[in-house]
């Protein structure tokens, strides 16, 4: 039996065989799968060529979204730049800092400076303040005091030319600046040589300090005599200018000085005079001030606390 047995099962062995592998029908399915992805990508191309010169781009995401098409300029066509320049560079992102007010008259900007020159010449002025404050101490009122502010904060009053003399030589020219806030603050800067070389600043106060409807600023000295180590040899034509603060009620100031007169332009609550000298002289301005009607209001002759004469 089990002789028997062992060669049934042999005889099986030999009989049963592995089907034989399909080689022609998978050979006609391989090239009837490449027939169908050329004409998919002969498809393809035939759709691109019939776009227009703005091609689309398609662009999927990552999180299942649906693909989205987006314009895309070619690399030969025109761009608007109005709507390609980025948000950093596009005018209502990064907009320029404004500068100072101009005066109420344009016969405050004399001798041939614009508004333009005047205004650089006062952010020099400011950048001068800031420059020389840097070798003071960290605890320093003058460090702590937040500054003279930026342009923006001021109104240019004057800008006329400035003549050189013994103790400061070399031409330029005067700016001079006001703000009302966060305190009354008046700058007189001098430009030479393209620089800010000289600043006063006078900061805090109110107009009414004096009790007088005008007063003339006590630092305008500079814009109106030359050192007094020129006395008696001033040069000549001399540019001058004063400044100074008024009450409401004053609707006009007039200025003589020396052999010139002048009718102040009035601003915002400071007068603004200015004029050239054909000699030199030894008194100071004399200021009047009329009311609306035209009456006098005030005379610096009449004023104890004015400077009558120069030094």
């Amino acid at each position: 039996m089990e002789e028997q047995m062992r060669d049934l099962l042999a005889e099986d062995a030999y009989t049963i065989q592995p089907s034989p592998v399909p080689y022609p029908a998978i050979r006609r399915q391989g090239a009837s799968e490449r027939r169908r992805r050329v004409a998919i990508a002969g498809a393809a191309i035939v759709a691109l060529g019939a776009l227009p010169v703005g091609a689309y781009a398609l662009g999927g995401t990552d999180r299942g979204g649906s693909d989205t098409a987006a314009p895309r300029p070619t690399a030969g066509a025109p761009q608007d730049t109005a709507t390609s320049a980025s948000p950093a560079t596009s005018p209502a992102a990064s907009p320029s800092p404004t500068g100072p007010a101009r005066p109420t008259t344009d016969g405050q900007l004399l001798d041939g400076i614009g508004f333009a020159q005047a205004a650089h010449g006062l952010q020099q002025c400011l950048d001068y303040d800031e420059e020389s404050k840097k070798d003071l101490r960290e605890d320093s009122p003058a460090r702590k005091d937040g500054g003279l502010g930026t342009a923006s904060d001021y109104r240019i009053i004057l800008a006329m030319h400035s003549t050189g003399d013994s103790n400061a030589p070399g031409d330029g020219f005067f700016v001079v600046a006001v703000k009302e806030q966060p305190r009354l603050t008046r700058l007189i800067c001098n430009i030479r040589d393209g620089r800010a070389q000289g600043l006063n600043a006078s900061v805090g106060g109110t107009r009414d300090d004096t009790g007088q409807p005008v007063s003339a600023d006590i630092n305008s000295g500079k814009l109106y005599q030359q050192s007094v180590l020129d006395n008696g040899h001033w040069k000549l034509p001399f540019r001058w200018g004063l400044i100074g603060t008024v009450q409401p009620s004053v609707a006009k100031v007039t200025v003589d000085y020396g052999d010139s007169s002048s009718e102040a332009a009035l601003d915002h609550g400071w007068f603004v005079a200015s004029g050239t000298l054909g000699r030199q002289v030894t008194r100071a301005p004399h200021v009047k001030g009329f009311d609306a009607a035209g009456k006098l209001v005030y005379d610096s002759d009449l004023d104890k606390s004015y400077e009558k004469t120069l030094p």
